[in-house]
């Protein structure tokens, strides 16, 4: 999810946005803009960067992976002594 601290600061400035002199009212925007903005955010399913890093180190891994059991594969295919697929002694 989203840092907290960007959804903190942005919903400060909303609150700041209100005049002075209506300080009650200013601390209900701040609260109010806060819990639009996780809900809003909420709904977009965002994942952050750090999330995101992982998931392309992982993917990353598994394409190495992947490479290296292809090439085991096509090694094992290509020996003489396994029948290829679809050839049978029937």
């Amino acid at each position: 999810m989203i840092d907290a601290r960007v959804l903190d600061e942005f919903a400060h400035r909303m609150a700041k946005l209100v005049p002075e002199g209506l300080t009650n009212l200013q601390a209900e925007a701040e609260k109010n803009s806060r819990a639009l903005l996780e809900a809003m955010f909420k709904r977009l399913d965002l994942v952050t960067r750090e999330e995101y890093d992982v998931q392309v180190a992982v993917l990353a891994r598994t394409r190495e992976k992947l490479a290296a059991l292809e090439a085991r594969v096509s090694a094992l295919e290509s020996a003489d002594d396994i029948p290829e697929k679809g050839d049978s002694d029937t």
